[in-house]
């Protein structure tokens, strides 16, 4: 979906997002599917990336245009 042929292998972070910002909302458990270790997800949400809707439930932060 991300990498184009021959482009960087996408980073998890950009990974993680990716599939939240596809998908509206994502478990814990399609993130770790996907490679994402669940510790991750705390700081993604620290960092302004993710944000926890619930027990186990992510969504992609809205990023405002600078």
């Amino acid at each position: 979906r991300l990498r184009l042929a021959g482009g960087p292998k996408p980073s998890l972070r950009e990974r993680a997002v990716a599939l939240a910002q596809e998908r509206g909302v994502v478990r814990t458990r399609d993130l770790t599917d996907i490679g994402i270790p669940r510790c991750y997800l705390a700081r993604m949400c620290d960092e302004g990336l993710l944000i926890k809707v619930g027990y186990g439930l992510y969504r992609a932060a809205e990023r405002k245009a600078a």
